[in-house]
């Protein structure tokens, strides 16, 4: 992690995080990192992460580079993962793999990296080694491309993975399973 920098800018993002005595990186990736998992109700703003006491992986992460751009914390990355999803790396998705006889789903996942090094600050048991040898590929996005560019690529990429594996499922059966896996995820 990069030193305790102070959170010194004077935008509403950095504002609210002051106002629930978050004052500098290293407590806010805490306190981020210690909120529970679940999806905010607005994909857009950032800041629910705060008010509404959790995020995902996606908006977590998305407001942690939003807050170190807007406080000049340097060699941050939000980066975009696909990963093969399966009960060994993910075990709180359930039995919705095995009942339907799949090995595994692409999933996206969201993750900073900090001076070339994955965190996974997505909860407190997160950590990125669960998921490394599933790694299939990565990109750079910005905070703003988890709201539509991180779906589309996500459904983009399970389309070609169906087509290249001659899979029995159609991709709405397959979108409908992830789901369902995802929603295992929330508490």
């Amino acid at each position: 992690m990069p030193s305790n920098l102070p959170l010194s800018s004077k935008d509403a993002l950095t504002t609210l995080a002051k106002s629930y005595g978050i004052t500098s990186w290293n407590e806010l990736t805490k306190f981020v990192r210690n909120l529970p998992y679940g999806r905010n109700k607005n994909r857009t703003d950032f800041g629910l992460v705060l008010s509404e006491k959790r995020g995902g992986c996606s908006s977590k992460h998305a407001f942690l580079k939003s807050m170190a751009d807007l406080n000049k914390i340097p060699n941050i990355s939000l980066v975009l993962g696909m990963y093969r999803m399966n009960v060994s790396n993910t075990p709180k998705i359930g039995t919705e793999l095995t009942k339907n006889g799949i090995d595994y789903i692409p999933e996206a996942h969201c993750y900073l990296k900090i001076n070339d090094i994955r965190n996974d600050l997505t909860t407190k048991e997160s950590e990125f080694k669960n998921i490394e040898k599933d790694l299939i590929q990565e990109i750079d996005i910005q905070p703003e491309q988890v709201v539509d560019f991180n779906v589309a690529y996500h459904k983009a990429f399970i389309k070609n993975w169906l087509k290249t594996t001659n899979s029995k499922f159609n991709f709405e059966q397959i979108w409908f399973i992830r789901e369902k896996c995802i929603k295992n995820l929330t508490p």
